[in-house]
């Protein structure tokens, strides 16, 4: 059983880690929606993901790892202008074509070649259908995703939620920096355990994971960068440890 550390003026064990009995549990929800809720009355709906379509929606999910937003974009733009943005086109481009594309996105011969593997995946097992691939039971829907190469946990929880419209964390470095922050992880915990704290805690509503996926990436942005601008953060009046 895992253990997340707390500072004694935070949790109800004061004399080390805080396990998971019904007190912590409790605790951990009432801390999650008072996160929520800080953050919504702050910032509003934010309309995320920033796509048109849902094939624009899975290719800045594989783009976006370990870049900037901004960079995803620029890709994007590429992909648009030369009227590549769409599964058959992607199909029959070249690799080295796609790669010199998606060239803003850093990295990019290795995500050509990651999403070289969804598109194929993608009409060898599903005749191009991004529905058919998503369809189903959640949890089958993953494991299709999880087995193409290069595509992580949150990649996959990215496409699903977003473009699946399935109910789903997603799990990135902001929202383990604001958790942990506010002791309710540590960097222990695997992507898989800091998912299921969501899903234990909050009704598995896809707009409602949709939302605070988005306000994570906004206060992150804004405040709990890493090094961390706690003034004026919606999030300031909470226990929490800006240092970690």
């Amino acid at each position: 059983m895992q253990c997340v550390g707390q500072p004694p003026s935070a949790g109800v064990h004061s004399g080390g880690p805080l396990c998971h009995t019904s007190l912590y549990d409790s605790s951990i929800k009432s801390s999650l929606r008072e996160i929520y809720n800080r953050l919504f009355h702050s910032y509003g709906p934010q309309h995320w993901w920033p796509a048109r379509t849902k094939t624009e929606v899975v290719v800045g999910a594989i783009l976006t790892q370990n870049t900037a937003w901004s960079n995803v974009e620029r890709a994007i733009q590429n992909l648009k202008r030369a009227k590549v943005l769409t599964w058959s086109a992607l199909r029959d481009l070249p690799a080295t074509e796609l790669a010199e594309l998606i060239r803003p996105s850093g990295t990019y011969e290795v995500k050509a070649k990651r999403l070289g593997s969804f598109v194929r995946y993608l009409w060898e097992d599903h005749n191009g259908s991004l529905r058919s691939m998503l369809n189903g039971d959640m949890e089958t829907a993953r494991e299709r995703l999880l087995s193409i190469h290069g595509i992580g946990p949150e990649t996959a929880d990215a496409i699903l939620l977003y473009a699946g419209n399935h109910p789903t964390f997603v799990v990135d470095a902001y929202t383990r920096r604001i958790l942990r922050r506010h002791y309710l992880c540590d960097h222990r915990m695997s992507y898989e355990k800091v998912r299921e704290l969501f899903h234990s805690a909050l009704s598995p509503k896809t707009r409602l994971f949709n939302e605070y996926h988005a306000l994570f990436v906004t206060v992150g942005k804004r405040h709990c960068r890493s090094r961390a601008r706690c003034l004026g953060c919606p999030l300031e009046g909470m226990v929490h440890d800006p240092a970690l």
